[in-house]
């Protein structure tokens, strides 16, 4: 049988290390890891290999040549462009069509059992066998369940945590017989995982799941590569090491000159013709490449050093990696994260803080300080997106040089000349790290259309008028301290999980745009915001009848920008409105629960003693409303999302309603009375607003008082949501409590339990074979429907170290009993 290498990858989240090096010939254990599989390979008599190459494609080819010094039998099939997983191996097919071939990644760490995997190939008479292993983390891999008799049923590429049901990952190991390339369209690019395997799935064909038992590791972050040189020297996995064991764990290579007056306290390795002076110490999983040396006084501990290195005296090196050629001077530190790019001087006395990047060819100077990249880019976070777009504590987590540099990635990824629209909220906070953002968009040769302060739909609604991408910028709802700099698309809507993949890497490379001097861009700042918002509005919504029922409402501008809108829109509506807390507070620019609660309790005041219809309550930026009716009762949200979900039913007797998988049941038994159906989508903002821009879709909501109103707009907007309220209220002629009393009582119960990052998907993997017969639902988590139709959902959160639960059931004692039950399946798996 013959093996297919995959060796094309560009490894751009390893850079700067990956800057001038293929992925494939990153060295671990001071050998590339691409020679660590291909002995793998000949272990198993694998000896005839053809390795597909792309990225500096001839480095591979002059290290590695035709393998004889391997003893194996090399081709390359070159890639002009990128072909995609399984296209590369398609652009071999000549060399593969006359037999089963196996097809492995040059850039993975394993010792897996590859004859087993073959002969488990042949029994199954599988057109391809997915080799698996079970992963902690499973987010950045191919997710796989099979049957007892591993077959795979079910199959998704990089999940989030809201759709991880299992920790068995596809290893990206395949056996595969020639038939395969049928389904593989030659010159494109093509993806096994996305493209091939499920094509194959739907017709039936023969795929089947090999879990593997031994160590993988996928070397693709610069946390990965640092354990996987951990993994070799502690023995966890079986690879070739050249050299000698002198004493436990401590390999010298050969050539290597060890002064005995060395200190040295293994794991670790010494490459070949390395030279370590007396009075230097080297700890543990440390690895010193080929013609190394190592000064007096020379502290090492968990670094990895790659070839060609010169280490000072005193200096001091703590888990961190140093590229080829560079020279680290005398008494310079290097913390723990920090990556030293190839051929790069750290000048003497100088200070590299944890997690900087240096990329190639740069010189530190003697003394300096360095907690930022020598680029434009300090660190890159493991999260920049969270819920609402990039948040932290003003001027600790976001600060203005922050906003600089997400602008200039933001801009990067649009074309120039492009035009982006920027807003605030209220806050001093805000304003200042929107001047920040502009000229970063400037400079990044971007025109700018800055609204200044205005209500956050306001600022989707202007985005949406020929901008490519918007830039909001508010006081995180709930946390005074804290800013959300949100970032839209060309239609206003949060960006797309993809679309954060591209910013988030763009962000991480630090590859900025910068314009010429004569393409800096423009700055504008439109007029008439309100009035032409205010009409596109009432122009789209549905306002019949209004001024004949004569309502009186109240309305609670919170002291935000939402009242900015308001009398631009009252007067035109035609309605009595009596409008409170309509001036803007800097100081106040959010509020907490308790303020909203109690701000809620006096509005109720105000509707009973003015005898309104209701009263409706903005949140500071206008994106949500909560509803009092007309007897000063709060209307909790989720309550006022199935009354809105009632009168738009009633009113439209068709089409589908947008909600999140966390919602009562009741709502499809409103829905369904009135003709309607519910599409039930995931928790995220966003999948809210791709189903609300479906033409048939006719409401959405979160059950947090976000609303979304299809005929104007596909995202949550409490202006579009007050409007087209009043409008139905007055032409059903009922009270809000009367609409309320109509539908039935729901019994949804919360709980949020801690889990930590390590076992969320074998957390999940353990719902799923606790559901056993059971109905599963992995629209968003792993819903759970008993026979009696009680519903339980798990959700892993995204951000925190969470694990989210929902129950529901016909009483507040069967959802607390359905909650304990998963609550202690939950538990149990991640003890």
């Amino acid at each position: 049988m013959k093996a297919v290498v995959m060796a094309g990858g560009e490894g751009t989240r390893l850079r700067p290390m990956t800057s001038s090096m293929p992925k494939p010939l990153l060295p671990v254990a001071n050998r590339p890891i691409m020679e660590h599989v291909l002995r793998l390979l000949k272990r198993h008599g694998l000896t005839e290999t053809v390795v597909t190459v792309q990225f500096l494609a001839s480095l591979v080819k002059n290290y590695f040549g035709d393998g004889e010094e391997l003893g194996m039998e090399l081709t390359y099939a070159n890639e002009e462009k990128p072909l995609g997983t399984a296209g590369s191996v398609k652009n071999a097919e000549e060399a593969l069509r006359d037999d089963a071939f196996l097809v492995i990644s040059g850039d993975a760490l394993t010792d897996f059992d590859l004859t087993d995997l073959i002969r488990f190939h042949k029994e199954k008479g599988a057109l391809v066998t997915v080799c698996l292993t079970r992963v902690p983390n499973p987010l950045e891999f191919g997710i796989t369940i099979v049957d007892e008799q591993g077959k795979v049923e079910r199959f998704l590429e990089k999940p989030t945590w809201g759709q991880v049901f299992s920790d068995t990952v596809n290893t990206g190991i395949y056996v595969m017989e020639p038939e395969v390339f049928d389904y593989v369209r030659p010159d494109v690019s093509v993806d096994w995982s996305q493209d091939v395997f499920p094509q194959l799935m739907k017709e039936g064909k023969p795929i089947y799941g090999y879990v593997a038992e031994g160590y993988w590791e996928d070397v693709g972050t610069h946390e990965s590569y640092v354990k996987a040189q951990a993994d070799v020297l502690e023995g966890k996995v079986d690879v070739d090491l050249d050299g000698f064991e002198i004493s436990p764990g401590v390999w010298i290579a050969e050539g290597a000159e060890v002064h005995s007056d060395a200190v040295l306290r293994g794991p670790l390795y010494i490459g070949d013709y390395a030279k370590v002076e007396a009075g230097a110490e080297i700890r543990e999983h440390t690895v010193v490449g080929s013609n190394v040396v190592v000064k007096s006084g020379a502290f090492l501990h968990k670094a990895v050093v790659h070839d060609n290195v010169y280490i000072g005296q005193q200096s001091n090196l703590r888990g961190c990696v140093i590229g080829k050629n560079t020279d680290i001077m005398r008494a310079a530190r290097i913390e723990d994260g920090a990556v030293i790019g190839d051929e790069c001087l750290v000048g003497e006395e100088s200070i590299i803080q944890g997690n900087v990047r240096v990329y190639p060819f740069k010189t530190i100077e003697a003394g300096a300080f360095v907690n930022t990249s020598v680029i434009w880019e300090s660190r890159g976070q493991a999260h920049l997106f969270g819920a609402r777009g990039v948040s932290g504590i003003l001027n600790v987590e976001i600060t203005p040089e922050l906003a600089v540099r997400l602008a200039g990635a933001y801009a990067t990824t649009l074309k120039k000349g492009s035009t982006v629209t920027t807003a605030r909220d209220h806050s001093r906070g805000a304003r200042a790290l929107k001047r920040a953002v502009i000229s970063a968009l400037q400079a990044s040769a971007i025109d700018v259309r800055d609204l200044e302060n205005v209500p956050l739909p306001v600022a989707r609604e202007q985005t949406a008028r020929g901008s490519a991408g918007g830039i909001m910028i508010r006081t995180s709802p709930g946390v005074p301290d804290s800013v959300d700099i949100m970032f839209f698309d060309e239609r206003g809507a949060d960006l797309s999980q993809a679309g954060q993949r591209k910013l988030d890497r763009v962000y991480a490379r630090q590859e900025y745009r910068r314009a010429f001097p004569g393409e800096i861009g423009d700055l504008s700042f439109p007029s008439s915001v309100y009035d032409s918002y205010t009409g596109s509005l009432l122009r789209s919504v549905d306002t019949s009848g209004v001024a004949e029922a004569g309502l009186k409402v109240v309305v609670d501008a919170s002291n935000g920008s939402a009242g900015l809108v308001l009398p631009s829109l009252l007067g035109r509506l035609g309605v009595d409105a009596l409008t409170i807390n309509p001036g803007l507070d800097e100081a106040r620019p959010t509020e907490t629960a308790d303020a909203r609660r109690s701000g809620l309790v006096r509005l109720g005041e105000i509707v009973a003693s003015a005898r309104a219809a209701f009263g409706v309550r903005f949140d500071p930026v206008g994106e949500r409303i909560s509803l009092v009716d007309e007897r000063g009762r709060i209307v909790e949200d989720d309550r006022a999302l199935l009354v809105l979900l009632d009168l738009v039913a009633a009113e439209r007797r068709s089409g589908r309603v947008a909600l999140p998988v966390t919602t009562t049941r009741i709502a499809e038994q409103v829905a369904a009375y009135h003709g309607t159906q519910v599409e039930w989508t995931t928790t995220s903002p966003d999948d809210l607003t791709r189903v609300g821009r479906q033409e048939s879709t006719i409401f959405g909501g979160d059950g947090r008082g976000g609303f979304i109103v299809p005929e104007f707009s596909s995202v949550f907007d409490g202006t579009a949501a007050f409007v087209r309220l009043i409008g139905m209220v007055a032409r059903t002629q009922l009270t809000l409590s009367q609409i309320d009393a109509r539908i039935p009582r729901a019994h949804v119960l919360r709980r949020d339990l801690a889990t930590p990052w390590a076992v969320k998907g074998l957390v999940m993997r353990h719902v799923v074979e606790a559901a056993g017969d059971r109905f599963v639902d992995t629209t968003d988590g792993v819903r759970v429907v008993e026979a009696d139709g009680r519903w339980v959902l798990v959700l892993p959160d995204p951000a925190e170290a969470v694990t989210h639960l929902w129950a529901e059931g016909p009483d507040d004692a069967s959802a607390q009993a359905l909650l304990d039950e998963w609550s202690a399946v939950v538990d149990g798996a991640g003890r």
